[in-house]
C-alpha cells in the first residue's frame, strides 16, 4: 500500500514537472525522495515501483547537476572541499546526501535501471570526484590534529555506485569524453606517496574493475595519449624513492590494463613493452628482496600473476625443434604432447621472471618465481620444453640452487622431481647438474634435497636404475658410503664430536635408500654393489636404526645372487646382537622373513646355522616373561618380548614350510626339545619343582574361550597366562604350519606411530619403519593388538592336518607349567583347555599318521607323569584318551621299554 502511494505520487509529479521552473521541479523531487527511502526501508530492502527507470535517471541528473554546479570555476582544492560538503551527512540530511543515498539504492536494482542512470552523465561526473579525492587530501584539525577526512559511509556509497556503473561498457564509454581517466591513471603512477591515503584502496579497486570493462574505444583513447608510457615513467621514478610494498601497489594498476587490454588489442602492451615496462618491473621486483612475509603479499603476487599471464601474450607460437635425447620412459611421446592453446609466446616477460630468480636471494620471492614456472607448466605440458630448450631456466638455476634459502632448494627439486613425475620426461642434461651438484657437495643440504629429488625419480621406473648407473652415480654413492662405514666403525662404541649430527647423519641415509632403490629389480647394479666390495661396509650401517631400512634392503637384494653371504650376514647379526638390541632384532626378523618366503633360500639358511641361531634368541630371553619384570626387561615392556619370540617363532615356521630336508633336519637333531627349553624358561611357565595339587574343577572352558577372554574382553587375567596362551597360539599355528603366514601383532590406533618432521623447511625425516609396538619404557595396552582367527573355528572348517608333530610335542612339553602358585584352580582349567585342544588335532586317522614317530607318546608319559599316576587328577582322562588314540596307530618301542 505505501508503494502504492508512493508511484501515485510519483506519476503526479512527472505529470506537473514539465510546467515546474527548474528550482521548484527540483524541490519537489528533493520532497519525495526521504519517503522513497523510507519505504524502502520497511520493506526489508525490496523496491515496487512502476516507474523506477524515469525515478533512476531524474534523481541521477540531479546529483550529476549539483556536483558540476560545486566544482565549476573553482580551484582543485576548493573544489575538493565544496565536494566533501555536498555529498557528506552533517546532523539534518543534506540535498547531496539525499541524492547519493538514493542513487546508491538505485543502481542496485536492475540492469535497465543502471543504464538510465548511466545515460545521465553520471560517470564522469564521479570520475571527476575520485580524481579530487585521491589527489588532494583534504587537511582538517580536530581533537587529533590531522584526522581521516572523509565520511566512512559516504565513500563506500560513492564507490559502490562507481563499482556498479563501471561493470558496463556504456560507463567506461561514457568517460572517454571527460578526458579524466587517464588522468586518474597517471595520477597513481605519479602522486602514490602525495595522494589522500583513505582513498587509495577505493581508487585501485575502481580503476581494477575499468580495466577488466576495457573496451577497443578506451584502447586507443589510452594509446592516443600516451597514458602507459607516462605511467611508466613516473614509476621509474617512484622505484627509487618509494617503499617497495607501495612501488607495486601502484605498478599493479597500469598491468592491470596493459593484461586486461590484450585480448582485445595488443596495444596497451607493445606501448609498456616500447617504453622498458619489463625493466620497471625488473627493477620494481628486485626491491621487493627482504620484504616480510605478508608484507605487500597482496599486490606482489599479483604483479607477479599478471607478469606470469603476459609470458602467453604474443601474436605467433613459438617453433622450437628439440633434441630428445634418450632412453626416455616407455610412454613418453613427444609428438603426442598436445597443446591446450595457453603456451608460452612472449619470452621478454618469462627472462623477467627467470632473471629475478637468479640476481636475488630472497626466500619468499625466489619461491614465488618457481610456484610461478610451475603454473606455467601446469597450463600446458608444452610449456616446460618451449622455455628449457630456449631459455634454459631450470637448467641455469641448478648451477646456483646452493646460493639460495633452504626453502627454496626444496621447492626447486620437487620442481625438477615434477619434470619426471608429472611430465613423464628424463631431462638427461639437468641431471647431469643435479648429480654434479651431489658429487661437489658444497652445501650438504642442497645435496641431500638433490638426492632425495632423485630417490623420487628412481622409484618411478627401472629405467632410472640403468641411467644413474651408467652415469657414475652408484658408483659414486658407494665410494661415499665406504668413506662413512670406515668413520663408523672406527667410532664404534665412542662419540666423536660432530661426527654423524644432523644433516650429514641424513644423507648417509638418503644415500642408503638411493642405493637400495637402485638395486632393486636389478641384479645388474647388485652384482655392481658386489665388485666393489661393499658387502662388508654395508653390513656396517645395520646398528643404527636410522639406516637399517635402507641397508636391510640392499642386503635383501644381495640374497637375489647370495642367497648364503645374506643368510650369513643377517644370521651373524642376530647372534652378535645384545640383549637391549630388541628391534635390531626385530628387524633383522622381519627382514629374514620375507627372503625366506624364497624356497630356495631355506638351504641357505640351514648350512648357515639359521636354526641354532634364531633358538639362541629365545635362549638370551630366559626370563624376561616374568610377572613383575625386573632387569633389563622391566624396561622394554611385555607385548615386544612377545612380539620377538613370535617373530622367532615365525622364522623358524617359515624355514620349515614345505621343506623335508630342514623339517628332517630340525627334528633328527633335537631342536623342538631345545625350542621347549627355551619357551619354558622365558619366565611366564612354572619352573618350580613341587608337585601340583589335583582339584575339581569348577567350570571348564575351550582354549579358543581362554584365548577369547584374556584379549577380547575386560575380564582381568594374570599376566603370566595371557604370555602362556599367546605363545601356546604360536605353537598351533607352527603345528598347522601357518604361523608364518599370521600377523598377529597390528597397530590398531592410527597415532601408535613415530613422529616425523615435515620436509618443507628442513631435512626429510627418516622412513618410519612399520613396527606395532612403542620404544622401549613405553608399553601398549592389550587392547593395541589382537588375535586373527580363532584356531579351533579354522579347524571346525576343514580337516586340520598336522605340518609339524613336533611343535605339538612342544606345547605336550610345556603343559606342566602352564602353572602358577595362587591361580592352582585357574592353572589346571587352562592344561584341561590345551590337553583337549591337543585331543582335537590328533581326531583324524590321517593327523594320528603324521604324530607317528614324533615321539608325542614318550613326551607325554615323560612330561605328564603326575596325571597318568593319580587317576583323580583332572589330566588323567583326557591325556589317556589321546594316549589311546595314537597307540591305536602305532606303539613306539621306547613307549613300550
Amino acid at each position: 500500500l505505501q508503494w502504492e502511494t508512493l508511484g501515485r505520487q510519483f506519476v503526479e509529479y512527472e505529470q506537473v514537472a514539465p510546467f515546474l521552473i527548474p528550482e521548484e521541479q527540483q524541490r519537489r523531487l528533493l520532497d519525495f525522495l526521504p519517503l522513497f527511502l523510507k519505504a524502502w526501508e520497511q520493506s526489508a530492502g525490496v523496491i515496487v515501483f512502476p516507474n523506477i527507470q524515469l525515478l533512476a535517471s531524474e534523481v541521477s541528473k540531479l546529483l550529476t547537476k549539483e556536483i558540476k554546479r560545486n566544482l565549476n570555476g573553482k580551484p582543485a582544492e576548493e573544489a575538493r572541499l565544496a565536494l566533501e560538503q555536498l555529498l557528506q551527512q552533517k546532523g539534518e540530511v543534506e540535498d547531496g546526501h539525499l541524492l547519493l543515498k538514493s542513487v546508491y539504492l538505485l543502481s542496485q536494482t536492475d540492469l535497465r535501471t543502471m543504464w538510465n542512470i548511466i545515460g545521465s552523465g553520471l560517470p564522469a561526473a564521479l570520475m571527476q570526484c575520485l580524481y579530487l579525492f585521491f589527489t588532494f587530501p583534504l587537511k582538517k584539525t580536530g581533537d587529533d590534529g590531522e584526522t581521516s577526512e572523509d565520511d566512512t559511509q559516504t565513500q563506500e556509497m560513492l564507490v559502490k555506485i562507481m563499482l556498479n556503473m563501471y561493470r558496463e561498457e556504456q560507463a567506461v564509454e561514457e568517460l572517454l569524453a571527460a578526458d579524466k581517466l587517464q588522468s586518474l591513471i597517471i595520477a597513481t603512477s605519479s602522486l602514490w606517496d602525495q595522494c589522500s591515503h583513505s582513498w587509495k584502496v577505493p581508487t585501485s579497486h575502481v580503476l581494477r574493475t575499468i580495466s577488466k570493462t576495457q573496451t577497443k574505444n578506451s584502447i586507443v583513447y589510452l594509446q592516443a595519449v600516451d597514458c602507459i608510457k607516462i605511467a611508466i615513467q613516473n614509476l621509474f621514478k617512484l622505484a627509487d624513492t618509494l617503499p617497495a610494498c607501495d612501488v607495486c601497489e601502484a605498478a599493479s594498476i597500469v598491468l592491470c590494463f596493459v593484461k586486461d587490454s590484450y585480448p582485445i588489442s595488443s596495444a596497451l602492451l607493445t606501448e609498456f613493452e616500447n617504453n622498458d615496462g619489463y625493466q620497471l618491473l625488473l627493477k620494481i621486483l628486485l626491491r621487493c628482496e627482504g620484504l616480510q612475509q605478508n608484507e605487500g603479499d597482496l599486490y606482489l603476487d599479483e604483479i607477479l600473476g599478471m607478469l606470469t599471464c603476459l609470458t602467453t601474450c604474443g601474436k605467433t607460437e613459438l617453433k622450437v625443434s628439440g633434441n630428445i635425447v634418450h632412453p626416455q620412459l616407455p610412454h613418453f611421446d613427444f609428438e603426442r604432447t598436445r597443446s591446450s592453446g595457453m603456451t608460452v609466446k612472449n619470452l621478454q616477460a618469462f627472462q623477467v621472471l627467470q632473471s629475478i630468480f637468479q640476481k636475488s636471494n630472497d626466500q619468499h620471492l625466489c619461491g614465488r618465481i618457481l610456484a610461478a614456472i610451475g603454473t606455467i607448466w601446469v597450463w600446458d605440458t608444452v610449456n616446460f620444453f618451449l622455455l628449457e630448450w630456449t631459455l634454459q631456466p631450470i637448467n641455469q638455476f641448478t648451477d646456483i640452487i646452493h646460493f639460495k634459502p633452504r626453502s627454496v632448494q626444496v621447492q626447486f627439486f620437487r620442481l625438477v622431481a615434477s619434470i619426471v613425475l608429472d611430465l613423464s620426461y628424463v631431462p638427461h642434461e639437468i641431471l647431469k647438474k643435479v648429480q654434479y651438484l651431489i658429487k661437489e657437495n658444497i652445501v650438504p643440504f642442497c645435496t641431500l634435497t638433490a638426492l632425495r629429488c632423485l630417490l623420487s625419480m628412481t622409484k618411478k621406473d627401472l629405467l632410472f636404475s640403468d641411467i644413474f648407473r651408467d652415469s657414475g652415480l652408484l658408483g659414486l654413492l658407494l665410494a661415499l658410503l665406504r668413506k662413512q662405514a670406515k668413520i663408523l666403525r672406527k667410532s664404534a662404541g665412542t662419540h666423536l664430536p660432530g661426527l654423524e649430527e644432523g644433516t650429514e647423519k641424513e644423507l648417509n641415509a638418503v644415500m642408503l635408500k638411493m642405493v637400495a632403490a637402485l638395486t632393486v629389480g636389478s641384479v645388474r647394479n647388485t652384482v655392481v654393489l658386489k665388485d666393489y666390495g661393499m658387502v662388508p661396509y654395508i653390513k656396517i650401517f645395520l646398528d643404527d636404526e636410522c639406516y637399517r631400512s635402507a641397508t636391510l634392503s640392499i642386503l635383501e637384494q644381495l640374497s637375489v645372487i647370495n642367497y648364503e653371504e645374506y643368510m650369513s650376514i643377517i644370521i651373524g647379526a642376530l647372534c652378535s646382537s645384545t640383549q637391549g638390541e630388541l628391534h635390531l632384532k626385530l628387524d633383522l626378523l622381519k627382514s629374514l622373513l620375507r627372503i625366506l618366503e624364497s624356497p630356495k633360500s631355506h638351504s641357505a639358511f640351514r648350512t648357515c646355522s639359521g636354526f641354532n641361531g634364531l633358538l639362541s634368541l629365545l635362549s638370551d630371553m630366559e626370563g624376561a616373561l616374568r610377572d613383575p619384570p625386573s632387569g633389563l626387561w622391566a624396561a622394554v615392556g611385555q607385548n615386544c618380548i612377545l612380539e620377538l619370540v613370535f617373530y622367532t617363532l615365525q622364522g623358524i615356521t617359515a624355514a620349515l614350510h614345505l621343506d623335508p630336508v630342514n623339517s628332517n633336519f630340525f627334528q633328527r637333531n633335537g631342536l623342538f626339545e631345545k625350542m621347549a627349553e627355551d619357551l619354558g624358561s622365558l619366565g611366564c611357565f612354572w619352573t618350580q619343582g613341587e608337585r601340583q595339587i589335583p582339584l575339581s574343577l569348577e567350570k571348564t572352558r575351550t582354549f579358543a574361550e581362554f584365548s577369547d577372554v584374556a584379549f577380547c574382553s575386560s575380564e582381568p587375567f594374570p599376566m603370566w597366562l595371557k604370555n602362556c596362551i599367546w605363545i601356546l597360539n604360536f605353537l598351533d599355528h607352527m603345528v598347522k604350519g601357518t604361523l608364518h603366514l599370521e600377523s598377529y601383532f597390528k597397530e590398531r590406533k592410527p597415532e601408535i606411530r613415530e613422529a616425523s618432521r615435515d620436509n618443507q623447511e628442513g631435512p626429510q625425516a627418516q622412513e618410519e619403519h612399520p613396527v606395532a609396538f612403542k620404544r622401549p619404557g613405553n608399553k601398549l595396552p592389550a587392547s593395541a593388538y589382537r588375535l586373527w582367527g580363532n584356531p579351533e573355528e579354522k579347524c571346525e572348517m576343514r580337516d586340520c592336518a598336522i605340518v609339524h608333530p613336533g611343535a605339538v610335542c612342544v606345547m605336550v612339553r610345556l603343559l606342566p607349567k602352564l602353572y602358577k602358585e595362587g591361580h592352582s584352580q585357574l592353572s589346571q582349567e587352562i592344561q584341561c583347555a590345551v590337553v583337549d585342544h591337543i585331543q582335537s588335532l590328533v581326531k583324524s586317522e590321517k593327523s594320528r599318521q603324521v604324530m607317528c614317530g614324533s615321539g608325542l607318546l614318550s613326551t607325554i608319559i615323560t612330561s605328564c607323569q603326575d596325571a597318568f599316576r593319580n587317576e583323580n587328577h583332572p589330566l588323567n582322562l583326557p591325556l589317556t584318551r589321546v594316549f589311546e588314540k595314537l597307540a591305536s596307530q602305532a606303539i613306539e618301542p621306547n613307549v613300550l621299554r
